[in-house]
């Protein structure tokens, strides 16, 4: 059976014990885990928190960026090794907090654009970089996600034809693809065939609306999403991504102006979309 997660950068992008009442309600909610962002903070706040949270009897998944000083297709090794390292503090501070998924863009660093399209040498040089990354990954038991984000924030991979393309380069067990409905919306003609060719690699998913607010208050096609992956037979995470004006810092860097719903809005009636449509398709 697949898992419903939530993550917590719809209240903050830092992990503290303030998270703490969050995570108990969304366990009292129904869901399995949580998922959280991965800022430079001391390893034992993590590690405390991730014992907190397997106290309250969630599972736990994490997210994460890379910056421009860390970019793993630079055509610097030394920056593509600043990337590498970032990737395995990452994955140690997942592993601290007992986390099953490390999730994320990590593929080529955030907003960081070029004048001109990705090219071969690109694709190589991140493939090098996720497979070090995964070879760590495998000794900890976590899986990594590389995700498929918009043209807008992303100049790699916008679509799973591209993700696809890089991890089957990649070609390591615990390295596989992160779908992701907000960015999908955007960039993918059929929401369907996306999901099809990703299905024998696919690890990881993010369940968002078109405008990032509440699942099911806006356009994205549910039926359809679901409906694929029940067809694929994906049994993995599947884990609401919503944004809001909670931590202004977090919201400003991603261009995040307004309130689109209330953080409990979203997991509550986003919880119960997930459910329905998982009993429906037999997911």
């Amino acid at each position: 059976m697949a898992k419903i997660g939530f993550n917590l950068l719809a209240w903050s992008a830092v992990v503290s014990d303030e998270m703490l009442p969050i995570a108990e309600r969304l366990k009292n909610i129904g869901y399995d885990g949580i998922e959280c962002f991965l800022a430079p903070i001391e390893k034992e706040v993590y590690r405390n928190f991730g014992k907190e949270v397997a106290d309250l009897g969630l599972d736990m998944t994490c997210v994460m960026v890379l910056g421009p000083e860390e970019n793993p297709i630079s055509p610097s090794a030394e920056v593509r090794q600043k990337g590498l390292d970032r990737i395995k503090w990452a994955i140690d501070r997942a592993d601290d907090m007992n986390a099953g998924a490390l999730c994320g863009p990590f593929h080529s660093a955030f907003a960081t654009f070029h004048d001109k399209a990705p090219d071969e040498d690109e694709y190589k040089r991140s493939a090098e970089v996720l497979a070090k990354a995964g070879e760590y990954a495998e000794q900890a038991g976590i899986l990594l996600a590389p995700e498929a984000i918009n043209r807008f924030e992303c100049y790699l991979c916008n679509t799973m034809e591209q993700l696809v393309y890089l991890v089957e380069k990649v070609s390591h067990p615990s390295v596989k693809a992160h779908f992701d409905t907000h960015h999908a919306n955007i960039e993918e003609k059929n929401i369907g065939d996306a999901i099809r060719r990703a299905a024998p690699v696919l690890g990881h998913v993010h369940i968002s609306e078109n405008d990032r607010g509440t699942p099911g208050s806006g356009h994205i096609s549910w039926d359809e999403t679901f409906g694929t992956l029940a067809e694929i037979g994906y049994d993995g995470w599947l884990t609401i991504e919503a944004f809001t004006r909670d931590d202004p810092d977090f919201a400003n860097s991603i261009n995040v102006w307004r309130e689109y719903s209330k953080p409990w809005d979203v997991a509550e009636n986003g919880y119960a979309l997930i459910k329905e449509k998982c009993e429906e398709f037999g997911i």
